[in-house]
């Protein structure tokens, strides 16, 4: 697997927006901003995988990644807090 170092910037670069985005939307008990950052750049990779093999896409270009992100980010929060409080 040979990845462009400027693709994965970019990349870092969309998955802290989105976290950030992220944990500015779901509230309570938060990982702090490093903590959601991190959490946005985990998202990301996970809505990138998701949303293609659900044949969901919200367009391109770097505001369409961004939004992809926050969503697998904001999902990603949810069930990590979620597990957190033991439910």
């Amino acid at each position: 697997m040979n990845i462009d170092p400027q693709a994965l910037i970019i990349w870092l670069i969309v998955g802290a927006v989105a976290g950030w985005l992220a944990g500015q939307i779901v509230k309570g008990g938060g990982f702090g901003l490093v903590g959601d950052i991190i959490v946005g750049i985990v998202g990301a990779f996970i809505a990138g995988a998701l949303f293609p093999s659900l044949h969901f896409s919200l367009g391109g270009g770097i505001l369409g990644a961004i939004i992809t992100a926050a969503i697998g980010a904001i999902l990603l929060l949810l069930v990590l807090r979620l597990v957190r409080r033991g439910v």
